[in-house]
């Protein structure tokens, strides 16, 4: 499986890969990845019954110089069915505060009945035979593996929802953490990024110019801010993904742009997602969208695999796609995780897990109505 702020991938019954290229899906049973860019349309599109089943019959494709190009345009109209109605009419750019780091609280206690991932060195540590370290090549994942998923995924999509209903003016991000920790325990899993790597916090927020991996702090929220919650939680050893970006107080119309256009990468991106796909094209989708509504995206934070370990191969450029109104140019901070934007711009970005199927795709990240 695939992860992190971007696509996650899960291949399975290994007797099936096929090497199709370097930057190519594996002709495998099913390829699971977390597919972490700007790209939702709108929420009703992941719930589709035919969601699975759209990227058989999605963008068409040309044919020239030996090389497969989608039809990108056919991929825009589609998923922004109101893209020649879109304003070229510069809009203002609403006031907002550039964020710095702020107080970082303790770290939260994990009870010991809680099984945690291998990373961590608190309570209960899985067996050595359940460790599983990333491979070194994108793995088949087994019908047990793929349950495990389908249950830890919608175990985080609950996580988000409930922290997602705490965005108001006044909250601090250091209250969103607590929120997400308290929220995955009381479902019997672990919050992965507490202790990832030394990350200190149990959720990432990242509020306005920070593109990625911001630790919650004492800072609370302003009307008009923009707040990415990246929540990830390990259930019985698999790891589940997502992220979206919301708005704190009511939206104006180049936030509501920014977000739409963050969305919608991230489901076109999904939508050509099949057994037998170029890793490539990904980019290309979301590259040409970006190019037709004037945003840019941050090339260096790329999708990847999950499942048992939080981070594996493959890496699918753009695949976590972050959206940005200014450059792509970003600068980490000194507590090694904070990423900025180096003009001091917003971006915006949306997250799912995938599963790759036979007949196309299935978002096990979704929310199931």
């Amino acid at each position: 499986m695939i992860s992190y702020h971007g696509l996650k991938l899960v291949f399975r019954d290994s007797t099936k890969v096929q090497r199709l290229g370097t930057y190519s899906y594996t002709r495998c049973k099913y390829l699971m990845c977390c597919f972490s860019s700007s790209l939702y349309v709108e929420a009703n599109h992941s719930h589709s019954p035919n969601m699975r089943h759209r990227s058989e019959s999605g963008c068409s494709l040309l044919h020239r110089n030996q090389h497969l190009f989608y039809h990108k345009r056919n991929i825009f109209s589609k998923f922004w069915k109101n893209a020649q109605k879109r304003s070229k009419i510069k809009v203002e750019q609403p006031f907002f505060e550039k964020v710095l780091p702020g107080c970082v609280s303790t770290e939260r206690v994990v009870p010991s009945h809680i099984q945690v991932p291998s990373y961590t060195a608190s309570a209960t540590v899985l067996s050595e035979e359940a460790i599983t370290v990333p491979p070194s090549t994108p793995d088949i994942k087994t019908k047990t593996d793929i349950d495990g998923m389908r249950q830890v995924c919608q175990i985080a999509r609950k996580v988000l929802n409930t922290a997602a209903q705490a965005v108001m003016p006044g909250v601090k991000t250091d209250e969103i953490d607590k929120i997400v920790h308290d929220t995955a325990i009381s479902l019997k899993s672990y919050p992965s990024p507490l202790n990832y790597k030394g990350f200190p916090k149990s959720v990432c927020t990242s509020v306005n110019n920070v593109m990625c991996h911001g630790i919650p702090d004492d800072r609370p929220l302003q009307t008009g801010d923009i707040i990415n919650i990246d929540v990830t939680v390990y259930h019985e050893g698999y790891h589940g993904d997502l992220s979206e970006t919301y708005v704190v107080g009511t939206p104006d119309p180049k936030t509501v742009d920014l977000l739409a256009v963050a969305k919608l990468c991230r489901d076109a991106a999904i939508n050509i997602c099949k057994p037998g796909e170029k890793y490539s094209q990904i980019g290309e989708v979301i590259s040409y969208i970006c190019e037709e509504t004037g945003y840019g995206v941050v090339p260096d934070f790329c999708g990847h695999g999950i499942g048992k370990y939080f981070h594996g191969p493959p890496c699918i450029i753009h695949c976590k796609p972050i959206i940005t109104e200014g450059g792509t140019e970003f600068v980490i901070l000194d507590d090694g995780w904070t990423v900025v934007s180096k003009d001091g711009s917003r971006s915006a970005q949306f997250e799912h897990t995938i599963l790759i199927t036979d007949t196309g795709v299935e978002v096990l990240t979704a929310s199931v109505t």
